[in-house]
């Protein structure tokens, strides 16, 4: 191997290397990226809430939009607005 194909090597990993790390996302980034976007929140009762996740803070707060209630799938409301405690949330 010579000096330039050692060279284009270590030239193509290195870009391979920042193209891994730029598809690294934290979960504030998927956080921000998916404000005002529909949303599926589970409870830890069961009951899910589907509706535009609005806004959150860092207590895991959610307000949401448009919601639906639907205890064991069915719908059982709609709402104009929600806001769920961080701390009844199992999953968003």
């Amino acid at each position: 191997m010579s000096a330039e194909e050692a060279a284009n090597d270590a030239s193509e990993a290195t870009e391979e290397g920042k193209s891994v790390e730029q598809n690294k996302r934290s979960p504030s980034d998927f956080l921000k990226d998916v404000l005002g976007r529909p949303v599926n929140v589970r409870l830890n009762s069961g009951t899910d809430y589907r509706g535009v996740l609005a806004c959150l803070d860092g207590y895991m707060n959610i307000a949401m939009e448009q919601t639906e209630e639907y205890v064991d799938g069915q719908l059982k409301s709609k709402y104009g607005d929600c806001f769920i405690r961080g701390n009844n949330g199992t999953y968003l």
